[in-house]
């Protein structure tokens, strides 16, 4: 095996190892899951309820562009159909999965990073302000300091002696 064959290995391998390929893997599963769950939503709520004022089964709604519009015994159709049931209850689908996955993920989400986010600005401004005050306190000693040393005056023999009052 060469070099290069070995490196592409090298690197598939580094990638399936990283926790993203497994976290996207557990998505697609869950999204598989919960997409089931939302089409038993839509067919046994949202049908019915639509089925109130027509048929329960969105999909058997249609209009026929070019006629006529009809399916013989062998099965072959004839005519032009729009399905638009078919569309709308697929438009259904996707409008009750976003807004799940908005309201009971992203958006909880997107709260907590929030307050996470605020925390640590919180923590950040904590330590810039003690930074603040400890640089501030080395000036004021730097002024103590300063003024201490300009009170004494030199004496004859070079050595400093404090200043009276």
């Amino acid at each position: 095996m060469s070099k290069e064959k070995e490196s592409v290995l090298a690197g598939f391998r580094a990638f399936l190892m990283r926790g993203n390929v497994v976290d996207l893997a557990v998505a697609v599963v869950i999204g598989a899951a919960f997409t089931n769950i939302v089409n038993g939503v839509v067919k046994g709520i949202i049908n019915p309820v639509v089925g109130a004022f027509g048929t329960q089964d969105l999909d058997k709604y249609h209009a026929c562009l070019q006629a006529p519009c009809m399916t013989d015994k062998a099965g072959e159709t004839h005519g032009i159909e729009i399905l638009w049931g078919a569309v709308l209850s697929s438009t259904l689908n996707f409008v009750i999965t976003a807004a799940v996955v908005y309201f009971l993920m992203v958006l909880p989400m997107s709260k907590f990073l929030a307050r996470r986010a605020r925390l640590m600005a919180a923590k950040e401004q904590v330590s810039v302000d003690e930074v603040v005050l400890e640089a501030s306190e080395l000036d004021v000693l730097k002024e103590i300091r300063d003024a201490l040393v300009s009170q004494r005056a030199p004496s004859k023999n070079g050595s400093s002696v404090p200043r009276s009052r």
